[in-house]
């Protein structure tokens, strides 16, 4: 009863959020009035000036959260569809032309909700659903670990690779905790007062944070990557699930390696070895096959979809309707999906659509002389900026903020991006950076989830975050070049 109770209106505010709520609002509105000729923009229209309005909107509501980040991503939205698209409010419309500018369509603006790379997401979270349902998580961990054996050091390599390779495939956060719990009863055969506990609970975001690197579903960050590359109306790069997999898995892999050593060599373990114990239920039905057949084949086609010719995105749809006909997921199942985080993205893409389908974009690249910008600078002060960001505001709005500023500026670079691999390396660079922030509790979701566990404290996750964020940066802008150098991504 007290639970159902706890979802109702209440009255109780912050001040300091409505200060800031209101501080946004007034700079919106100046930014959104300002003479034209004060964005050094030649040929800037009343709805491009709009559309930079909105942007400082987000750029502020996601710097102070004013309020939450889902609900910035709502605000963009709806101040698009209100304000400059073709079903805005009467006030808000004007002669179409070379000074009023063209209003944008509401379905385009609207479709955000739905964008391909949005489904993509979505058949991400039924499949961590149906695997929690059906006790095929349990089942893998407990097999996954049993050849790193009882070795303590061992056993902490086990859990890295474990919680890395779900977190490709499965949120960040709902792999955190599930490997957690898979956790408790190894505590139970370690001294409480050891430095193996800190290492072992470390390992769980660490990898969780790396693992969500190697694919274009296994973080937020890496959809809004992938989608400013991909745009047919951008950058139209057409880089497949499997292209990212083939250079980032490997990068994945390979920091985990490194994580491990710096884990060990940081919180050395008093006790050698460890009795381990993973327990959950496994269902053993029909339904379980349904689901391990159907993990299976998502995966391979998302792998081969260069050879199959369908899609990422249209391969999201299979565990989603072969789930929903064969009675694995229900329509309660659909209240655990993380729609903040779905939400969130949308307004991403919304702001991407803002920049390109009123024309600022181009605006922006004729005005501004982007072919004189250094490519190196460019790439360092963008992944600095996206990695200072992401340790203190989420990830997925700091990509959402740079991205479609980065896509305007690589285009306007053109040519010149070779010297530093090309669009990719940046673009990718800022998912790298991203899910390379993981120094506080706030950073991530699986930070957070580890440090309320009471076992780490803040200076130990500031110290290997920091370590291993470092390492990752430096490793996947090297690998980022060389792939870039290779022409792999086009």
């Amino acid at each position: 009863m007290s639970e159902e109770k706890s979802n109702v209106l209440t009255n109780h505010i912050e001040s300091k959020k409505v200060i800031e709520l209101i501080v946004i609002a007034v700079i919106t509105a100046i930014v959104w009035n300002l003479p034209q000729s004060c964005f050094g923009i030649d040929g800037l229209t009343v709805i491009q000036q709009r559309v930079i309005a909105v942007f400082v909107f987000a750029t502020l509501s996601w710097l102070t959260e004013a309020i939450p980040s889902w609900a910035t991503s709502l605000g963009i939205i709806t101040l698009m569809c209100l304000t400059i698209s073709d079903n805005s409010i009467s006030i808000f419309k004007g002669e179409e032309g070379s000074t009023f500018g063209k209003l944008l369509s509401s379905k385009d603006i609207m479709a955000t909700f739905a964008n391909p790379v949005i489904m993509l997401f979505l058949g991400g979270f039924i499949l961590a659903i149906a695997a929690t349902k059906s006790g095929l998580d349990v089942l893998l961990a407990k097999n996954l670990i049993k050849p790193f054996g009882k070795r303590s050091e061992s056993v902490l390599l086990g859990f890295l690779l474990i919680t890395g390779i779900f977190s490709m495939f499965v949120s960040n956060t709902a792999t955190a905790a599930m490997m957690l719990t898979f956790l408790t009863p190894v505590f139970a055969a370690l001294p409480a007062n050891g430095k193996g506990r800190i290492a072992l609970t470390l390992s769980i975001p660490i990898a969780a944070n790396i693992g969500g690197m190697a694919t274009p579903i296994g973080t937020p960050p890496n959809a809004i990557a992938l989608q400013a590359l991909n745009n047919p109306e951008g950058l139209n790069l057409g880089i497949s699930f499997g292209q990212w997999m083939a250079f980032m898995f490997p990068l994945a892999i390979t920091l985990l390696v490194i994580s491990w050593v710096v884990l060990k060599k940081l919180f050395p373990f008093s006790k050698k070895t460890i009795e381990l114990e993973i327990t959950g239920n496994v269902h053993h039905g029909w339904r379980m096959w349904v689901v391990a057949g159907t993990f299976i084949v998502t995966i391979l086609m998302w792998l081969l979809d260069i050879f199959t010719g369908v899609d990422a995105n249209n391969v999201a749809l299979i565990p989603i309707g072969v789930f929903a006909i064969t009675g694995v997921i229900n329509g309660k199942d659909l209240q655990s999906i993380d729609w903040s985080v779905i939400w969130m993205v949308a307004g991403g893409f919304a702001l991407g659509l803002g920049m390109n389908g009123s024309g600022l974009a181009d605006a922006a690249i004729a005005s501004i002389p982007f072919g004189q910008w250094s490519p190196l600078v460019i790439l360092i002060i963008s992944g600095l900026i996206c990695y200072f960001l992401s340790n203190f505001i989420s990830n997925t709005a700091t990509a959402a903020l740079l991205v479609p500023i980065l896509a305007v500026v690589c285009t306007g670079m053109g040519d010149r991006l070779n010297a530093i691999g090309g669009t990719s390396t940046i673009i990718i660079g800022i998912a790298l950076a991203a899910s390379s922030a993981m120094c506080l509790p706030i950073s991530t979701p699986p930070n957070a989830i580890a440090y309320s566990t009471g076992l780490v404290k803040q200076n130990d996750m500031l110290k290997i975050g920091l370590l291993v964020g470092i390492i990752s940066m430096a490793l996947g802008y090297t690998l980022l070049f060389f792939v870039g150098k290779m022409h792999f991504l086009g």
